[in-house]
Formats: structure tokens, sequence, C-alpha cells
């Protein structure tokens, strides 16, 4: 039995050898180590996976185990590098399309616990008022302590019309919140577009998919041929609040609409050479495969529409990239308060059986050079959520354990928003009542109000 065993060790050994040679983890690390794998520490592995098959209390199956084993490597490196199994992987490619079923959140891992990064617009999640910055600690019955983000996102998602209740937990709420959610088919619309004033235009984008580029210019299109815009218009908000990115060349094309061409847009590096890019405003960094520019029929007055961002602690990645983009060739001003701060890129390397791995291969950094991650954003002009102040403190990257480090800058930005305490609650367990949903773009965004404000005045300014 030992001696079957210790074959088993062997066969591992030369299997994780093998995953890591096809994958070229060994082949960019430093020259010194750059021919040689751990040996020791692979025996070390061996002789662990030996333990479990001859001493568990239950049988357990090889490919099990070996999954296990590729998801602790890569969920202990950071909090978004992940191992993908089929029906994460057919997830992921699907929602990257604007169409997939469940909650509509987009959410990451922490300590155990899932927290959210943002809820997508108009889904159950938004409607029922999930926020950024929300632990959720139940799943029906089940507590999410042990899982892995897969299995959260598993047991969230699920037919339409079925229900799941999710046990919340707020900081500045004196119990946790309970919602019961029914699940649906969710398309995203990421990009929608209004005239809050005769001559004024909303631009809201929630995520960054495969068409967002192209639906920017179809809305900017529709609000430049509004019939209050008869002289286009004399002013853009551009809504990136609570939009938790996507795809990194729907952010380059975002960014290339309102930038002359062939103005950098971000830039990445990392251990590979690929990872080593300059993303400009130019066709072939943002468009995928060949056909028309998406952006050839942009209407004229876009590039010198006076513009400002809408940002705030739900914006992260893609949408931190542009909102980083305008504000550095000063092409906007961005107003809000201090975004996620999350300025790493995952790159999606799929094995076999319809599997992936989803690793960190780069950090990406603005114009000017500086690096967001684990820092975020600092408006040009600081406004919260409300006159009264921010009415809940939002989880940033900073705050994820085992956050990439900011190379540019070591210190933790300090917060920028100061949370509303909650009011005290008598008793204990928790709470039924569902929380107040905020609706974007409406008389009451505060933020947005105040953006127009600074329009209306940036109008005045340039006429004296």
């Amino acid at each position: 039995m030992r001696s079957k065993l210790q074959k088993v060790g062997l066969v591992v050994f030369g299997l994780i050898a093998g995953v890591m040679i096809s994958l070229n983890f060994s082949a960019h690390a430093d020259k010194e180590s750059s021919t040689a794998l751990p040996v020791e520490e692979l025996r070390s592995f061996a002789d662990v996976f030996n333990a479990i098959k001859r001493g568990y209390v239950e049988p357990i199956d090889d490919k099990k185990l070996i999954t296990y084993a590729i998801s602790g490597m890569l969920s202990n490196l950071d909090p978004h590098s992940a191992y993908l199994d089929a029906d994460s992987f057919k997830d992921l490619q699907v929602s990257t399309q604007g169409e997939f079923g469940g909650l509509g959140i987009e959410v990451s891992m922490e300590d155990g616990f899932v927290k959210v990064v943002a809820p997508i617009d108009d889904t159950p999640a938004f409607r029922a008022g999930v926020k950024a910055g929300d632990l959720i600690v139940k799943l029906d019955e089940t507590p999410v302590k042990g899982m892995t983000l897969a299995d959260a996102v598993k047991r969230m998602r699920g037919k339409p019309k079925t229900q799941i209740v999710l046990t919340i937990a707020r900081k500045g709420e004196p119990k946790p919140l309970v919602l019961t959610l029914t699940r649906e088919k969710i398309k995203v619309q990421s990009v929608k577009a209004k005239m809050v004033e005769p001559g004024f235009g909303y631009l809201r984008i929630s995520q960054f998919q495969e068409e967002t580029t192209a639906d920017v210019v179809r809305n900017l299109d529709k609000l430049y041929k509004d019939k209050d815009a008869k002289d286009g218009l004399r002013g853009l908000v551009l809504d990136l609040r609570n939009d938790p990115g996507g795809l990194l060349h729907g952010a380059v094309g975002v960014s290339a609409a309102f930038l002359p061409e062939k103005a950098l847009v971000v830039s990445t590096d990392g251990r590979t050479e690929d990872a080593k890019r300059r993303f400009l405003a130019s066709p072939q960094d943002y468009q995928r495969g060949k056909g028309e520019d998406p952006l050839a029929s942009l209407p004229a007055g876009v590039k010198t529409v006076p513009m400002v961002v809408l940002v705030n602690g739900g914006s992260a990645s893609a949408s931190e990239i542009v909102a980083g983009a305008l504000q550095d060739h000063k092409r906007a001003v961005v107003l809000g308060t201090r975004t996620f701060g999350k300025a790493s890129v995952q790159t999606i390397l799929p094995l076999s059986n319809n599997t992936a791995i989803k690793l960190t291969t780069a950090r990406y950094y603005t114009p000017s050079g500086a690096s967001l991650q684990a820092k975020g954003i600092t408006p040009d002009v600081i406004v919260e959520d409300s006159a009264t102040g921010t009415t809940h403190e939002t989880v940033r990257e900073a705050d994820l354990e085992r956050h990439l480090t900011n190379d540019k800058e070591k210190e933790k930005a300090p917060p920028l928003t100061k949370p509303v305490p909650a009011k005290s609650g008598k008793g204990d367990g928790e709470s039924e009542a569902k929380p107040a949903v905020f609706e974007l773009a409406s008389k009451n965004d505060y933020q947005l109000n105040q953006a127009m404000g600074l329009l209306k005045a940036w109008r005045i300014i340039q006429q004296r």
C-alpha cells in the first residue's frame, strides 16, 4: 500500500512539474532560477498528497485533490487570481458578452467572506439595495466562511425566478441585514444616456464589455441628435460610479473617444515581455479583430465638450483606467470620492477540460506614470454621496487581504470620506428591513447635481 501511494506521489510530482513548464511559469523567472524547479518543495507536496490519500477520514478523489491544490495556490497570491472550473470559466466568457443568470453583483473574497465590489445597475441586487463594501456572511442558511469564491458564486447563480436569501454585514449597521432576492436573467446594458437639461448630456457606463465602445458611440450620437442639443452639447457628465471594470480594450476604447488620436491611455508592466505594453488612443489598441473602427462615426464635438467624470469607491479597474487617463490629460474634471484602487491586470490562461486560471500578470499605470494600486484615484473635486456625508463605509482594494502593494507609493492612501455613524439599535439578531435604494441620475443625485453646477460654472468662466 505504502509503495503504491509513493508511486502516486511521484505521478503528482511529475504532473505539477509538467503544469509549471507548460504554463511557462519558470521561463520568465530570474536567471538564477529559470531552469530549476523547486524540487524539495514539490517533494513536500507529494508527501502531503500521500498523507491525505492514506489517512484522511474519508476517501477523496485524486482529481478533486489536485483541483484544491491549484485553487489554493492561486487564491493565496492576491484577491484577483483564481482557478476557474468549467462552470466558472463559462460564466466568465458569457458575462463579458453582457448576459448571464444570477443576482447582478461583482464580488471578491476577503478573509473567507464574499465582499461586494459593486452591484450592477437594474439587477436584483441593485434593486434590493446591496451596496459596494457589503460583506455577505450567509447564503440561505449556509455560512459563507470556508467557501471558495467560485463556490459562493455558484450558489448565488441559478435558474431565473428562484429565490436566495443573503445575510449581509454592513459597516455602520448594528445588526446583519437579511435580503431575499429573486434570480433573473441578467442582461447588462452597459451604457445608458439621457439629457439631464437642455444641452447637458449624461452618459452612464456600468461595466466594460465587448460592445461597450460601440455602445458609447451610439449613445453619444443620440445625445447630439436630441432636440435639446440643437447647437451640440454644452457639457457632458460621464458616470463611472459603481462600475467594477471589465475588459481592458473597452476602457482604452472609451478613453480614446474623448482623447486626441494616439494619446497614451494606460501602460502595463509585469515580468513577461507581453505584460509590458503601452495602450494608445488608436484602433489597434482598442479594436478586437478586423472591421470598421467603432469610433469612426463619433460626433465632432465629443473631443472638446466640457466633461465631468463621476467616481466613487465602487469605481474599479477599467473604470479607473478611463478616469485616470482623462484626469492626467486634463480632458475632464473628476468629481466624487476616492476610487477602489485596483490597478492590476488579470490574464485568463485556459487549461484542459474547459477550465482556466485567472492570473494577475501586470500592474497598470496612468499616462503620468502613477500607480493607482491600493490607492485609487483622488478626485479633483471631492464630493460625498449627499450633503450630509457618505452614508456607508466602502471597502477598497487596500482593505483586501493579500492585495498587491503599490510599487510607486508604499503608504496606504488616507480615507477621503467620513462615514455617517449609524443610529444605535436595540436588541440582537438580524434585521429584515431593506435598505433604501439610491437611484443614480435622479433629481436627488447629489453628486450629479454638483457636477452639473460645475459644468455651468465652467461655461460662464469660458465666456468671460
